[in-house]
């Protein structure tokens, strides 16, 4: 008989008991508490790395230093809430990209999630043989199956080592999107098209490798049936925020969390984000006077994302981002995923999974394979 319980899931060396991973979530909302909650119940909790130094700054300290120094505090305050697998999320547009993961490797976080751009290089000095023996395992997040190619291609010839996974993330996903605005609706560009590509593409790297792969699915994803549908179409692994912003061991504020419950559908727009991506976000009264033309004065205090131009942009999203997290929503706004409106309550981390697993065996009772079985 078929269990009904979640899968397991095997990235390289680490086997986890469901294959539940928690986006990465900046800035400040995923950080050591919510990380390490997830960790705790099974799940892969991942912290953010993204301006950190902005969010707690440091005095006498430079806002890229202070970048490092707090998320080397957090990965070791995370390391000592849990013994369970702990992942970090770190954007390749940042301008410190190579410092974030300098201090990744150092202090040895189980995998890496790389985003928001190719991660086709390693900081200066890494050679070949010394990328192989990096303990640390590394998953980028693509939008297509080309692009996931494109960096197995890179890495195999490059480095003599391939990544352990990969996260495909759809046009659903909050925050930044790896889509053109034109995209993000059209159905040749979801997540249920890309991801059996996406398998298929990486079957060759498990091949040529003998070891698997896993694809794990991203964006939009919301309950267990969501997860049992995409596990069905070849992933082994999902990974979801939306729902992990309304826990009790978020690290958001009090405030930014309210933000999710009184959402309603309407309220989650896209957005044009200051670094040229498009952008899933809550409505509000800062967004709806970026939109109206006002600017929000700033000064730059360091460049940040390679793409960004502080010189024209109507705002600092680090600043605005940060002020979100502390509930300063008057002064900033909240990314969020498709299904954000759907946030009804705050519950511990534990209930939710606990919820998700129970969603999924409903789920997997209702589905025709159980039915005719």
């Amino acid at each position: 008989m078929q269990s009904l319980n979640m899968p397991k899931l095997t990235i390289g060396n680490f086997t986890l008991p469901t294959p539940i991973v928690q986006g990465g979530m900046g800035v400040g909302i995923s950080l050591s508490g919510l990380a390490s909650a997830v960790a705790n119940q099974g799940g892969i909790g991942v912290i953010s790395s993204v301006a950190l130094g902005v969010l707690f700054h440091k005095e006498n300290m430079h806002f890229r230093e202070a970048n490092t120094y707090f998320l080397r505090q957090e990965i070791r305050k995370a390391r000592k809430m849990t013994n369970g697998v702990l992942g970090l999320n770190i954007m390749v547009a940042m301008s410190d990209f190579d410092a974030l993961l300098q201090t990744a490797i150092e202090e040895e976080v189980d995998i890496v999630f790389m985003g928001a751009g190719l991660p086709l290089h390693f900081p200066k000095g890494y050679t070949p043989e010394m990328i192989q023996k990096i303990k640390t395992h590394f998953v980028p997040i693509v939008s297509s199956a080309r692009a996931a190619k494109l960096i197995f291609n890179y890495w195999a010839k490059n480095f003599g080592r391939i990544p352990e996974a990969v996260v495909v993330e759809g046009p659903k996903a909050g925050g930044h999107l790896g889509f053109k605005k034109e995209q993000i609706d059209d159905p040749n560009f979801q997540l249920e098209v890309i991801i059996p590509q996406v398998v298929e593409t990486i079957k060759q790297y498990e091949e040529r490798y003998e070891r698997e792969i896993p694809v794990i699915a991203a964006g939009g994803i919301w309950d267990g049936a969501d997860i049992l549908k995409f596990l069905n179409l070849g992933a082994k692994g999902i990974q979801m925020a939306t729902r992990f912003v309304a826990t009790d061991e978020c690290d958001a504020s009090d405030e930014f969390k309210q933000a999710y419950i009184t959402s309603k559908k309407e309220d989650i727009i896209i957005i044009e984000s200051p670094v040229g991506l498009p952008g899933r976000a809550i409505r509000n009264q800062f967004l709806d006077d970026v939109k109206a033309g006002q600017k929000k004065p700033f000064k730059c205090s360091w460049k940040c994302l390679k793409t960004c131009d502080y010189r024209t942009t109507p705002y600092c999203i680090a600043d605005a981002l940060t002020n979100a997290q502390k509930g300063l929503l008057l002064k900033g706004f909240n990314f969020a995923g498709s299904n954000a409106y759907k946030v009804d309550r705050i519950i511990p981390v534990r209930q939710l999974f606990n919820d998700l697993k129970e969603e999924y065996r409903q789920a997997l009772v209702a589905s025709p394979m159980m039915a005719s079985a």
